[in-house]
């Protein structure tokens, strides 16, 4: 952008949405995404605390989230296109703080009787225990009360940045998976010694439990309480449009309006689309195959690359700490340099395709380097990057060939679909482990899952690199 001395109107609420909105956002989507992902770190001291939770039941514990996530992925989307993007933002926070806060008394007598568990397995033919059904209980629910926060932010941004911006606005907000990726394991690895015994230098050092609670049910309730304190600043601070927003001088707000309005005319020149017929589109169905094939291999190895590295190397919990946080660091890079590339030269579809690609591989690679700790991080950050990074250019596809209505609805049902691949990546890695006392096999899954998306998107025909510097939908 311009100095901002010599910036027009336009350039002056281009930067301003930058630097007001996106910080807001990028640190809800933090917490958000620890919320859902920080079993991956309490399961290590968890499965030993609570008779009969294996692999198996956290991995499909873990995956139910999305489930319930599944369910008003759409309705919050339209919410947020037709109502208030702050208000449900909000609510959705505070639900969630909530509901992962009450992941830390799952194998308390708390809330759950024996009659309702028993209710269940007659039911469905299951063999629940108390702790198992508490699990998936709350998981579940915590996917009711997150659904509509990652689409509606989607759409939020089309309500705020111009398309040429479009790409970089979606790369700053989703660095923020991977930066919660690295910024959680040191807190939480330090909370999972609360009530263990750790050996340092041939002496056994007990760390007392804290109120009563172990290290594992901390993790839950450091990191779930301050979704719901974030939830209420966002009810003061997140206007909804830039007709809403105070810091927008009226020549700045009129500037912005009037090019989101050429941008969405432009748009509408392909053709207007009911929310129904979008819902349809072929296109908006494959892209959703595209991601839920790209988010099972993506969630399986997030939920699991901490036992993984545990399992074929035995690292003490600092150690472990500090390796799982290089391949969210690759992942950050990758999604900054993805978008940045893509808006500069309006390519989309490539810009999804190779790092896709580049992640296949390196998972299937990544079983053959057990017993060289570095090139197995290796293949885990190339892995782990290029399933970030494909994102930037991934969501703008959706609005190449819809608009308003019809485009904050596929953006839904794209992402609802989508995210049911992670509940199969992690059940599907965590039982082939159960099975076969490995995870190779799961592995190997993944890699065959990631490749297909790739092959999908690209013979798709979405966001060529435009011909007259025009976004091109494809045929």
């Amino acid at each position: 952008m311009p100095h901002p001395s010599e910036a027009t109107p336009l350039d002056r609420a281009r930067r301003k949405a930058y630097l007001r909105l996106l910080p807001l956002l990028f640190l809800a989507y933090v917490i958000a995404f620890v919320d859902r992902a920080n079993v991956a770190i309490a399961k290590l001291t968890m499965t030993k605390d609570i008779p009969g939770f294996d692999n198996a039941v956290i991995g499909f514990g873990a995956g139910i989230f999305f489930l319930g996530y599944f369910l008003l992925e759409i309705p919050g989307s339209l919410i947020v296109e037709k109502w208030s993007a702050r208000l449900w933002i909000c609510r959705i926070m505070v639900t969630w703080g909530i509901m992962a806060s009450l992941t830390a008394f799952v194998g308390t007598p708390i809330a759950i009787s024996e009659w309702i568990v028993g209710a269940i397995n007659g039911a469905f033919g299951r063999n629940l225990g108390v702790p198992e059904f508490q699990f998936y209980a709350v998981r579940f629910l915590l996917g009711l009360a997150e659904a509509g926060f990652f689409p509606g932010v989607l759409v939020y941004l089309t309500h705020w940045f111009p398309a040429k911006d479009r790409a970089r606005a979606l790369a700053l907000f989703l660095i923020a998976t991977p930066v919660a990726q690295i910024v959680s394991p040191k807190l939480s690895f330090s909370l999972l010694k609360i009530g263990t015994d750790e050996v340092v230098n041939g002496v056994t050092i007990h760390h007392p439990e804290v109120l009563g609670l172990e290290g594992w049910q901390w993790v839950y309730l450091v990191w779930g309480l301050p979704a719901v304190i974030l939830g209420l600043v966002i009810l003061v601070w997140l206007p909804d449009r830039p007709k809403n927003a105070p810091w927008l001088s009226a020549e700045e707000r009129d500037a912005l309006e009037k090019q989101l309005e050429a941008d969405r005319a432009h748009a509408g020149r392909r053709g207007h689309l009911s929310l129904l017929q979008g819902l349809r589109h072929p296109k908006v169905l494959l892209l959703a195959l595209t991601y839920f094939l790209a988010v099972t291999g993506s969630y399986g190895v997030m939920f699991f690359l901490p036992s993984i590295l545990d399992r074929w190397y035995q690292l003490k919990y600092d150690s472990l700490a500090w390796l799982v946080i290089l391949p969210p660091i690759t992942a950050v890079l990758g999604q900054l340099l993805v978008g940045w590339s893509s808006d500069r030269t309006k390519e989309r579809r490539l810009h999804t395709v190779v790092p896709i690609l580049a992640a296949a591989g390196a998972l299937a690679l990544a079983p053959l380097t057990q017993g060289h700790l570095w090139m197995t991080l290796g293949c885990f950050m190339v892995a782990m990057g290029g399933l970030k990074a494909y994102q930037p250019a991934f969501w703008t596809m959706p609005n190449l060939f819809l608009t308003s209505t019809a485009a904050a609805g596929s953006l839904g049902l794209i992402n609802s679909i989508g995210n049911l691949g992670g509940q199969l990546g992690p059940y599907l890695i965590g039982k082939i482990e159960t099975l076969t006392g490995s995870f190779a096999g799961g592995l190997y899954c993944l890699a065959a899952s990631v490749a297909a998306s790739a092959v999908v998107v690209f013979f798709l025909g979405v966001g060529n690199k435009p011909e007259g510097g025009t976004e091109k939908a494809g045929q």
